[in-house]
């Protein structure tokens, strides 16, 4: 069974930057589509962004033009680059994967199948 791992996060300044990695164990994820979301008490959970398997990527306008999600095939790494932070990007990351199409929409969370066991991202005011 594909299981993802996921490192970074931790705890910046207003404006400061993180990048966040998410790997796969058992598996690649190579075809996959792939998320981003995240979780706070205040909000719930967002989707954040989306890299479909034609490399189209997709994001929340919250954080489109801070946050660039990318991956590496070779690696079996998705990134999640964030920049200029705010402290209303404090939360729980979460990385999402699927490999099949089940007709769901990108930043539908029930789309993904395959989740990583989350992140803490603090960003101080």
């Amino acid at each position: 069974q594909v299981q993802l791992v996921q490192s970074g996060g931790g705890l910046v300044p207003d404006g400061g930057s993180l990048r966040l990695s998410c790997r796969t164990i058992r598996g690649s994820l190579s075809g996959a589509y792939l998320a981003w979301f995240r979780h706070s008490p205040t909000k719930g959970r967002e989707f954040v962004a989306a890299l479909r398997r034609s490399g189209t990527a997709y994001y929340s306008y919250s954080v489109q033009g801070r946050f660039t999600i990318s991956r590496d095939n070779a690696e079996n790494t998705v990134y999640l680059q964030m920049s200029n932070l705010k402290p209303e990007d404090t939360a729980v990351y979460h990385c999402a994967a699927a490999w099949n199409d089940n007709g769901g929409t990108y930043d539908n969370a029930l789309s993904y199948g395959t989740w990583g066991q989350g992140t803490q991202v603090t960003v101080s005011s």
